[in-house]
This record gives structure tokens, C-alpha cells and sequence, in this order.
């Protein structure tokens, strides 16, 4: 299935995009999979005709690598359909997609009895979290027979800068490279272990609160968190599917305070320290690995980063609301990356809040990391 195009989608490849590439390259693929689950069905046909209005919208979820460039092949996501009851061990929630030959966005079909899953899945090098929901929405406004809101930008990292006016220098990241591994011993596997919560409380600060709860697990005094963090705050009327996601690299200390982790995340917000970083050299300053021999280095046994822990916000369900499907719940299934332990995500979703942790899959992972999930819980339904 292809689009015809009169003016090609083309934007640079960004500094950020370029440090996502380098991750692939250790063999780990960098990917977004977020999971919409509901009462009724979808159409595979209706699905495929949405998926073309949506992405003549936002062509940047049909680009493909040619140089130093993004440019639109005009390829549609496809529309993977999948046996009732399918599990994430299926290799559909493993597989590539390749930025090169395309497709960098699929979707994935589970119809069971009344019930449907819609697995929506991109490459992280080309999108983020922010960027893929636009193009979602504008999928389930093609199935409700509504224009798209489209996401035509070409702005990158640079565009932001400008955009957040004076940003004073960002302090630098020591660089830790033997934090013990927390989950599970033994040889690690080749694909994520994913486990989920629902947490009947929606409470403020749960970057900081999962934050404190997981440094009563360290296995040393101290650990290493990267808090993802838009760039489009900087912007707000920039509409762009782009990976525009920098980030926020804190210290955590065993046995912390989500109120100390909460204001010390609160005042990097307020200094712009996401935008800050943006001017250090990849090459020279990067806290965790400064070329692709380091970052090929990992092991699995230490890691210089504890946890990525990713906050999406609120996620209104009705978004997700086409005829004859209704969506009820709405989570995502986190990578692995080279240089992190475990990459816990988290939305609200009306009284609610979904976890997802990933981590690598070995010998007594499983049982620690429900342990993990089941504090952070605790944790977030605490006064």
C-alpha cells in the first residue's frame, strides 16, 4: 500500500534521532509499542483506510533513512492481524522495524470474544511517546469519519532551543559504569520482560514517588534516573511526530524521599536542563557511553543508568473511541536500552494508573521485579 505525495515529507535526522540510531546499533531494538484495549471490534479494513488518512496527515510515520535525511516513502502502516489470545511472547512484539527499508510503523490486531487489543507500534529513532499518540488520535478520527488534525512540522532539536529562550548551561553528569544490576541474576536474555499494574489512585509526582520507591532496592548507596521530557513544552503549537524527547538525568540515593527526587526534578524543569543538554557533545560529555564500542560494553550485569521511569500524562480514553469500539484501558510496553536496567512507563487512565516495567529476562527476574512494581503501587496509593 502506498501514498502518492506531491511534496515529499523530508526533515534532517536531529542530534537526538542520531543517539537512537547508535543504540540500534547494538543489536537492541528502539521501539514504542502502545497497547489500546476496548469492548467491541475493529475493522481490519476500516484500520487500513484510516492508517492512509492519518499518515497523508503525519508522514513522518512513513519515512525512511536516505543519508542524513528523513524523507516519506509513502508507505502506510500495515495492519498485522493476530490470533485470539496472542501474548507479548509473540515474535510480533519482538520484531525490527527497520528505519532503512521501512515500514517504522505497524499495527497489530487481537480480536478475542467481545474484546479487542490494538497494538500500535514505531520506531523510537523517528518518533516518541508525544508524536505517536497524535498520530493514533488521527487514526481513531479517520475511523469516526473526522478530519485529522495532521502533524506536517519538520522543526528538530534545534527548533526548541530557540524556542526556550536563555537556558543557563547544564551542570555535568558524573559518569557511574558499575551499578549492580537490581532484577534477577544470572545471564540475561535477548528479549524485554515485561510486567503490568493497575493502581487504583492517581496521584501527583509519580515519576518521584516510583523514583523513591525503587531506591529502596539499590544495591549501592547511590543509582542513576533519566526522566524523558518533551521538548514540545517549549512549543506547544509545534505539530511534529518527530523524536523530540530529551531528557533529565538525576541522582538517586538509597532509601530517598519522593519529595526530594519531586523538587530536584521540579527545579531542572524550571532551568530548562532537558534544553541545556542539548549543547553538550555527544562525543565528549555523555554520561553513559561516548561511542558505540562503550555502549557494545553493557553486559547486562551493570549498568550506568538504574532506571528510565517515563510519565505520559493523562490518556482520556475517548481518543481512542471509533463506531463499535469503546477503549477501556491504554498502556505501553517499554524497551530495553543498552545502558539502563529497566525502563518503567506509566499513564493515567481515568481513576486509574497503568505500569509497565521492562527489564531483561533471567533467572529470578520475574519475582523481583513484581516486587518492584508491588512497592511502586504501595507507593503511589500512600497519603
Amino acid at each position: 500500500m502506498t501514498l502518492t505525495a506531491v511534496r515529499p515529507y523530508t526533515r534532517r535526522i536531529s542530534p537526538i534521532e542520531r543517539g537512537y540510531l547508535n543504540a540500534a546499533a547494538t543489536g537492541i531494538p528502539q521501539l514504542i509499542q502502545m497497547v489500546i484495549e476496548g469492548e467491541g471490534t475493529l475493522a481490519p479494513d476500516a484500520l487500513r483506510r484510516a492508517a492512509r488518512v492519518a499518515t497523508e496527515a503525519s508522514p513522518g510515520l512513513a519515512v525512511r533513512r536516505r543519508g542524513a535525511l528523513w524523507r516519506a516513502a509513502g508507505t502506510v502502516p500495515e495492519v498485522v492481524e493476530l490470533p485470539a489470545g496472542t501474548s507479548t511472547d509473540h515474535p510480533f512484539f519482538h520484531r525490527d522495524l527497520s528505519v532503512v527499508t521501512g515500514p517504522v510503523c505497524e499495527l497489530g490486531l487481537i480480536r478475542d470474544a467481545g474484546t479487542t487489543r490494538l497494538i500500535v507500534r514505531a520506531s523510537h529513532i523517528v518518533t516518541d511517546g508525544r508524536g505517536l499518540r497524535q498520530w493514533i488520535a488521527d487514526l481513531f478520527r479517520a475511523l469516526r469519519g473526522e478530519e485529522p488534525a495532521g502533524c506536517p512540522d519538520t522543526v528538530d532539536d534545534a527548533h526548541f532551543r530557540t524556542a526556550a529562550g536563555e537556558v543557563r548551561p547544564a551542570p555535568r553528569a558524573a559518569r557511574l559504569t558499575g551499578l549492580p544490576a537490581i532484577i534477577g541474576g544470572g545471564e540475561p536474555g535477548t528479549r524485554p520482560l515485561w510486567l503490568r499494574r493497575r493502581v487504583a489512585a492517581t496521584p501527583s509526582g509519580v515519576t518521584a514517588r516510583a523514583a523513591a520507591a525503587l531506591s529502596r532496592h539499590l544495591a549501592t548507596d547511590t543509582g542513576r534516573l533519566i526522566v524523558p521530557v518533551d521538548l514540545r513544552r517549549h512549543d506547544p503549537a509545534t505539530r511534529s511526530t518527530a523524536n523530540l524527547t530529551s531528557q533529565l538525568v538525576l541522582d538517586l540515593r538509597r532509601d530517598d524521599s519522593w519529595k526530594r527526587v519531586h523538587s530536584t526534578l521540579i527545579r531542572a524543569l524550571m532551568a530548562k536542563t532537558e534544553v541545556a543538554v542539548l549543547d553538550r557533545d555527544f562525543l565528549r560529555d555523555n554520561p553513559f557511553a561516548n561511542n558505540l564500542s562503550e555502549a557494545r560494553a553493557f553486559d547486562g550485569h551493570s549498568f550506568p543508568c538504574t532506571a528510565i521511569i517515563s510519565d505520559h500524562g493523562e490518556v482520556d480514553p475517548e481518543v481512542f473511541a471509533a463506531p463499535g469500539f469503546r477503549a477501556t484501558s491504554f498502556s505501553t510496553l517499554p524497551m530495553l536500552v543498552p545502558y539502563a536496567e529497566m525502563f518503567l512507563s506509566a499513564c493515567r487512565v481515568g481513576d486509574e494508573t497503568e505500569l509497565t516495567l521492562a527489564c531483561r529476562d533471567r533467572p529470578g527476574a520475574r519475582a523481583k521485579a513484581s516486587e518492584l512494581l508491588d512497592d511502586i503501587a504501595e507507593a503511589l496509593t500512600a497519603g
